[in-house]
């Protein structure tokens, strides 16, 4: 049985969670550092739009990110005009569907981050002449290391599980858009549940190594700083 698998699917699904990852993050980082240093009126509305992808149904999500991105669309239409890049249907679809479902797993852990910071510390990297950007950098990111680890594991693994969203945008084309969860899910449809039963056996371990790391590494540096 074990010859006959094809792991095409997980490394579609890690490939596509290294990319959401990675583009989340530098797109994160701005907005959880302005949404933990702001005060303005309209920082609850920016929270809950953030958080939104948490508790829609996900394919209550991926039906409006399937018009945005479909060739009809303003979007879709432009990309596919300008570029001949089709953004449903295909891996680039499934990168940008991926940003949009784990974001908040990016974004929340960050903003906690820098809310914890001490306030003195980021005002001396000012006097000292620093920019805002190079004290995120410099002081700021340093200082947070549990939740940016937390950031970037979880949402990696987040994006590695998806469902609802990656079948609305993706669908499942073999070797572009089908990762391990469809996969799983047609072996389901199909009663292949010796295949279906490896194929989630492994999702499993991966999710626990991975809520293991995470919570190993911060449980290090509470030590390492004396919290424990």
């Amino acid at each position: 049985m074990l010859e006959s698998f094809d792991l095409t699917p997980f490394v579609l699904s890690f490939k596509l969670a290294g990319m959401t990852t990675l583009i989340l993050f530098v797109l994160s980082l701005p907005l959880a550092w302005y949404l933990s240093q702001t005060n303005s009126k309209a920082k609850p509305f920016l929270e809950a739009l953030t958080a939104l992808p948490i508790v829609l149904p996900p394919s209550v999500l991926g039906f409006y990110i399937l018009v945005a991105l479909s060739p009809n669309s303003t979007v879709g239409g432009f990309f596919e005009d300008l570029f001949d890049v089709k953004l449903v249907f295909s891996f680039t679809g499934l990168v940008v569907a991926s940003c949009f479902y784990s974001l908040p797993f990016m974004v929340q852990p960050l903003q906690g981050g820098f809310e914890s910071l001490n306030k003195h510390m980021l005002e001396a990297s000012y006097l000292a002449g620093k920019s805002k950007f190079q004290t995120v950098l410099n002081v700021a990111l340093p200082n947070i290391k549990p939740a940016l680890m937390t950031a970037l594991i979880i949402t990696f693994a987040h994006t590695v599980g998806e469902f609802g969203v990656v079948l609305m945008v993706g669908g499942s084309i073999p070797g572009e858009t089908k990762v391990a969860s469809v996969a799983i899910y047609e072996m389901v449809e199909v009663m292949e549940y010796g295949k279906a039963h490896i194929y989630s056996a492994l999702m499993v371990g991966i999710s626990f190594i991975v809520l293991l790391s995470v919570y190993f590494f911060n449980y290090k540096q509470r030590k390492k700083f004396g919290v424990l």
